[in-house]
């Protein structure tokens, strides 16, 4: 009673789940500041090491070309320009680039109306070495660009 008669704000929550007392609670103490309150971790992997056990979201390169076979790529990574270039020059490339990005746009839309922060996604090829890294880095790139905070890491590069 005592705590009660000095607070600013009294507040019950009895009534409430977590997401409408989220809501609430940052109705009176948050600021908009308009800028995406989600935060995104983009995940490199490869298959053949395994999934990454902590990814919301898990999409697959391998419908592209794999520069392992282009004997002057296959020492480079995704995070090599050549590589970056040739893995976004496929048929396809670009296109799955948009769409999923238009994918994520539509998911964080829903995420942060849920209340959920943090997102972690995952791009795989074979090796985690050439495509997947190279794809996170645009998907990473696109996600900042819609203002979402991203990390963009790479499990399993240097792995092979």
């Amino acid at each position: 009673r005592e705590v009660r008669a000095e607070a600013d704000l009294v507040l019950d929550t009895s009534g409430l789940n977590v997401h409408e007392l989220r809501a609430k609670i940052v109705g009176f103490f948050g600021t908009d500041t308009g800028e995406s309150s989600l935060r995104a971790t983009v995940v490199s992997f490869g298959y053949k090491y395994g999934l990454p056990v902590d990814a919301d979201l898990v999409v697959d390169c391998r419908f592209l070309p794999n520069p392992h076979w282009v004997p002057e790529l296959r020492p480079k990574t995704g995070r090599d320009a050549a590589v970056r270039d040739y893995v976004l020059g496929q048929r396809g490339a670009k296109e799955f680039l948009d769409a999923y990005t238009e994918v994520l746009r539509l998911l964080a839309e829903g995420y942060e109306r849920e209340g959920k922060h943090y997102v972690t996604l995952a791009v795989g090829c074979t090796g985690g070495k050439h495509r997947s890294v190279a794809m996170a880095e645009q998907l990473a790139a696109r996600l900042r660009d819609e203002g979402i905070e991203v990390q963009a890491t790479h499990r399993d590069l240097g792995r092979e």
